[in-house]
């Protein structure tokens, strides 16, 4: 609901009269880095500048001056003001007073200010495990202990008529898919949302291998002390699912292919091997809630797709080139699933995803193109030649400014990203990526200047999942710091974590147990107290899906249609699953952007030689 003020202090712009609303101030809640950006936005009516303090612990004003009236933002439905206090870096606990009212809550600056929300949404990828125990000393404590879900998962493929009519024959084989993560608040295991999610922790390795933000022990994992980093144990879970996904070789499978019309698929027999089932999930929705120990619906494998095969290809390929130096034969296993599965999609290129099913999330996705780019990005990193660079350069995705953040329907960036980062990419190439994703962070910069909450996310839109967007664009601002070390660029990360953890009109840190106003009820099936109070909360480190004013899909996020402004069409409510719900491609970029803003500011990585 837009706030309302009134309207005498609008024309005084000066102190407020006894009975008016403070301003209120919207700030990152869990603090802020000394060497970073620390903006915080006001909402008043003022139409003048407001007079503000900030004071230390002792009361001692540190810094004063007037806020930047930015007036009125539709996407918000607030009337904003702008205060800057990122010259203050000495760490410490501030009050602000803005036109002569303190703020309900401290300002916090210190050095480590990421660093316990870096490792706690690492861990949300433990607790979503598949196929083992969750156990207390790794999850934080009892209440978030529980049975292994799906243990010892061998699934057939699913067998008869679907939604739309088509009859699908099955297949001769099972796989034993047991392990993985599970992919949101539901139980189904999605290998294009997997895909991206690995990719995002691997790149992150990958990225900051120098100084790994997860050695060995340093996380609460099972793993932990066995020598490899942290990071890449998480990783090597899901890896190894993946790769049980991919269909065997000589398997000849009915699957439709090209693009068909609403109603019953026409299916065409054709070799499969080397294809990657597009996931393993429930033959029905279970229930909210539902312990995954007590899933009792048939589990099955669902039809290979195009999508699903280049996901696999591209983070086997990614992993092949991470772990050649610390586990030669695992690299060598997962080098081999993706020359499988690049095969396998090349042959196939054309065979989408299937939506007629219940039970699980469709996935689907009606443009290739950009896995097609991403895949063969990431097989040219592992072993660059004449050949792939021209297949790279003849794709979409391959040259000319990047359309935006990475997204799973939308992996062009992910390719680009690889080619600016991954070692081994000759100069030339890794140059061109690198101006690429400038290119595109002064983009978003530019987006930032002209929203309200100073949001490197400039749109009216807000899809499904709106933070992961947000958070990969401050994965792409990180980026470009380290390649330019230009501090605006890692101000425009510090905007995007910002906006998640509380700078917001909401007030609403969307990540769990960070911040005095955190997320509390997500849809999820086993996090799902608002239900069951025998069941817990989120365990902290659990990002929201956000705002969402596309898609009103469920019953409660529908009462908002109509009502909201696009910022602020969501609702803590574990029923709200178009609003609320939790997901490993949305908490990878939090890892990430958290885990980079935990480790001192970085000088620019030089250009490539070569």
């Amino acid at each position: 609901m837009i706030r309302r003020f009134l309207p005498l202090f609008a024309l005084i712009g000066a102190a407020p009269a006894p009975d008016a609303p403070a301003p209120a101030v919207h700030a990152n809640q869990i603090g802020f880095l000394p060497d970073a950006a620390k903006r915080i936005v006001v909402t008043d009516p003022a139409t003048r500048p407001l007079d503000w303090r900030l004071l230390d612990e002792s009361g001692t004003p540190v810094a004063t001056g007037k806020s930047r009236v930015f007036g009125d933002d539709p996407v918000s439905g607030d009337h904003v003001h702008w205060i800057d206090v990122s010259g203050v870096t000495r760490p410490g606990r501030y009050r602000l007073e803005v036109g002569g009212r303190a703020a309900a809550h401290p300002l916090v600056i210190a050095a480590d200010t990421y660093r316990p929300l870096a490792k706690a949404a690492l861990n949300y990828f433990y607790q979503n495990r598949a196929g083992t125990p969750i156990e207390a000393r790794f999850a934080g404590g009892a209440a978030w202990a529980r049975a292994a879900g799906h243990p010892h998962e061998v699934a057939g493929c699913f067998k008869g008529p679907d939604e739309t009519g088509t009859t699908w024959p099955g297949c001769g084989y099972t796989l034993d898919v047991t392990g993985g993560w599970y992919d949101a608040g539901d139980h189904g295991k999605y290998v294009v949302n997997g895909g991206i999610a690995l990719w995002t922790l691997q790149n992150l390795y990958e990225t900051h291998q120098a100084a790994s933000p997860f050695p060995d022990g340093s996380t609460a994992l099972p793993e932990a002390g066995n020598r490899i980093d942290d990071l890449l144990d998480e990783a090597r879970w899901e890896m190894r699912f993946l790769m049980a996904m991919q269909v065997p070789d000589g398997q000849r499978l009915a699957l439709p292919v090209g693009r068909q019309g609403r109603g019953a698929l026409a299916l065409t027999p054709v070799d499969a091997g080397g294809m990657a089932h597009h996931k393993v999930a429930d033959r029905n929705w279970t229930p909210l809630p539902t312990v995954p120990a007590e899933d009792r619906e048939e589990r099955l494998l669902y039809p290979p797709s195009t999508a699903a095969t280049l996901n696999l290809a591209a983070v086997a390929a990614q992993c092949a080139r991470i772990w050649r130096a610390i586990d030669p034969d695992f690299a060598g296993r997962c080098l081999v699933a993706a020359h499988r599965a690049y095969r396998a999609a090349l042959r196939n290129p054309e065979i989408y995803a299937a939506q007629g099913f219940t039970g699980s999330g469709g996935y689907g996705d009606g443009d290739l193109s950009d896995e097609f780019y991403w895949a063969t990005a990431e097989m040219y990193a592992v072993a660059p030649s004449p050949a792939l660079a021209a297949t790279l350069h003849r794709m979409a995705g391959g040259t000319g400014p990047l359309a935006g953040e990475p997204s799973w329907g939308s992996v062009a960036a992910l390719g680009t990203m690889t080619l600016a980062t991954a070692a081994g990419v000759p100069a030339a190439e890794r140059d061109a990526a690198r101006q690429r994703l400038v290119a595109l962070a002064d983009r978003f910069l530019a987006e930032g200047e002209r929203s309200g909450y100073h949001l490197p996310y400039g749109s009216d839109r807000y899809a499904w999942g709106s933070n992961g967007s947000v958070l990969n664009r401050g994965v792409i601002l990180a980026m470009a710091a380290r390649f330019t070390g230009a501090r605006r660029y890692r101000d425009g990360a510090v905007d995007a974590i910002d906006y998640v953890l509380g700078r917001n009109p909401l007030d609403q840190s969307y990540v769990s147990g960070f911040g005095w106003q955190p997320l509390r009820h997500p849809h999820h099936r086993f996090w799902a107290s608002q239900f069951d109070p025998r069941l817990p909360g989120p365990p902290p480190g659990a990002v929201s899906g956000g705002a969402n004013n596309t898609a009103f899909a469920d019953p409660v996020s529908a009462t908002l249609k109509g009502r909201c402004a696009p910022q602020r069409c969501w609702i803590d409510d574990a029923r709200a699953y178009a609003d609320n719900e939790v997901a490993i491609n949305w908490n990878a970029p939090l890892v990430w952007l958290a885990a980079d803003l935990a480790m001192p500011a970085t000088q620019p990585t030089p250009p490539s030689k070569g």
